[in-house]
């Protein structure tokens, strides 16, 4: 039962580094984007913040097509006045996904 228990440990253990690892790069991917030019990950900028994102989509199985589609064809207000511009083709699809997902972790 102590070799299961250790077992158990690293493994999760394991599971939250490659999840911060992933973190990481989705982040400096979305910085890489201009992404961050515009959103901050705790605060507002020009856009809303990242974990404002996740919070008001949250439990919504919905929220990754739609932000995706969002980032690419660019929209507004949702969160004010302030449109976003299509990020659509400078920016590929996998990282937009890549980013979404991230943001939608947080």
């Amino acid at each position: 039962m102590h070799l299961f228990n250790q077992t158990l440990l690293a493994s999760v253990l394991l599971a939250g580094t490659a999840s911060a690892i992933a973190g990481s790069g989705a982040e400096a991917l979305a910085q890489k984007s201009g992404c961050l030019l515009c959103h901050g990950v705790d605060k507002k900028i020009m856009g809303p913040a990242y974990k404002e994102v996740a919070a008001k989509y949250k439990g919504d199985k919905t929220a990754e097509a739609k932000l995706i589609q969002k980032v690419k064809a660019g929209g507004g207000g949702v969160w004010g006045e302030m449109a976003m511009p299509p990020n659509s083709p400078q920016v590929k699809d996998e990282d937009i996904k890549t980013i979404v997902q991230w943001v939608l972790s947080l």
